[in-house]
């Protein structure tokens, strides 16, 4: 199957399916699918929790009720790049978390030896083109925003005698082509939304031989309704806002249980709250809460309320039930995991659906493109790597 034949089924799939997923699960204080209500109210939360780590048992679950599900897996299946993991010396890793230099590890070796000058976009400290250096590349432009991380890292390159040298720039804002030459190899890793957007279009236009990269957080520094950067996705009929680009990032690694507690105190008392905020005003709709530091989850859900209501200028009742909301808040809680369930089907499938049409927009500008996985989910869900060359 060519990129564009997986791209076009994956759509018409997603189409007909997108009363599954394009829904948002706090607008519902109970299921918004009555043929799925019976096998979704019996599952425990534990069974839910499990469920939703794991995207195959997902499909499985689901495929006998959910049409033409059983086709999705096929469709989102991504080959594995054949890699070997370079050593590095000691020095090459300070600094970098262990998960994180694994990744970077995996991502490196998927590139390959490097023979062409590297430029590294959204560069950080530049972690990744020092290990280009290192890999044999003969030299690494590193693009930064801030100013502090080019002088640290341009720090560390000179101490390690890499063949590296920084630019500040605001890739968005500023004039970044000149930084682009044909014969050089552009690469950027977790760059997000318009950041990698960006990326590509300047390397399309500066004909630059060699382009590697893998995307994040699609939905950043772009317009609420998805541009389509290929002229096959702009054909299609999905109209895809934010929270439809943020379902392609809900497949995350296994939180500490600390965090995870946190986490569902936090949903608990942000549903008990809009709850009694919708009882006070008579509303239907949910209404968001600012984020706000973890520290007030670990309070009272009273101090919580006052914290939201000042936020969103309303006045609580003296003689208001706080046990009531709250418990309300659980019961919402367990609704709202089972609506995410389903949408999580569907998650990887958007991530694809974005992919290719970047894979299809660099093929439109005369690229050959591969479309490969570089590491394993537990290192980082976001391991998917486009890799386009022009042809000599």
């Amino acid at each position: 199957m060519t990129l564009a034949e997986q791209f076009t089924a994956l759509d018409t799939l997603l189409l007909s399916t997108r009363q599954f997923w394009q829904c948002t699960a706090f607008d519902y204080d109970e299921l918004p699918w009555p043929e799925l209500a019976p096998i979704l109210e019996a599952l425990t939360d534990q069974q839910v929790a499990e469920l939703d780590s794991d995207q195959d048992a997902l499909y499985t679950f689901f495929s006998p009720s959910i049409n033409e599900l059983e086709k999705l897996a096929d469709l989102c299946a991504i080959s594995t790049a054949q890699i070997m993991r370079t050593d590095y010396p000691f020095w090459i890793s300070n600094g970098i978390k262990g998960r994180k230099f694994e990744q970077l590890q995996d991502f490196v070796a998927a590139l390959g030896v490097q023979t062409k000058p590297v430029l590294e976009w959204c560069a950080g400290k530049g972690h990744l083109g020092r290990m280009l250096a290192f890999n044999q590349a003969p030299n690494v432009h590193s693009i930064e925003l801030q100013q502090h991380l080019c002088d640290q890292g341009q720090h560390s390159a000179q101490q390690q005698g890499l063949a590296m040298h920084f630019s500040q720039a605001d890739v968005l804002k500023d004039d970044v082509s000149n930084h682009f030459r044909e014969q050089q190899h552009a690469v950027a890793l977790h760059a997000c939304g318009a950041l990698h957007q960006s990326f590509i279009r300047e390397a399309c236009f500066a004909k630059t031989q060699q382009i590697s990269l893998s995307p994040c957080c699609y939905h950043l520094f772009t317009e609420d309704a998805y541009l389509a950067m290929s002229e096959v996705a702009k054909q299609s009929e999905l109209m895809l806002r934010h929270r439809d680009l943020k379902l392609a990032l809900q497949e995350t690694v296994t939180a500490p249980s600390r965090v995870a507690k946190v986490r569902k105190t936090e949903v608990e008392w942000r549903l008990g709250f809009d709850a009694m905020r919708k009882a006070i005003t008579d509303s239907t709709n949910y209404v968001s809460v600012p984020s706000v530091n973890k520290a007030m989850f670990s309070g009272s859900f009273k101090a919580f309320c006052a914290w939201a209501a000042e936020k969103k200028s309303l006045e609580i009742p003296q003689d208001i039930d706080y046990d009531y909301f709250l418990l309300k808040g659980k019961m919402r809680k367990k609704v709202t995991e089972r609506i995410e369930l389903v949408r999580h089907v569907f998650r990887r499938a958007i991530e694809v659906w974005l992919v290719l049409d970047r894979a299809l927009y660099l093929q439109q500008q005369g690229y050959q493109v591969t479309v490969k996985t570089f590491c394993e989910k537990q290192l980082t869900p976001r391991n998917i790597l486009i890799q386009a060359n022009l042809p000599l």
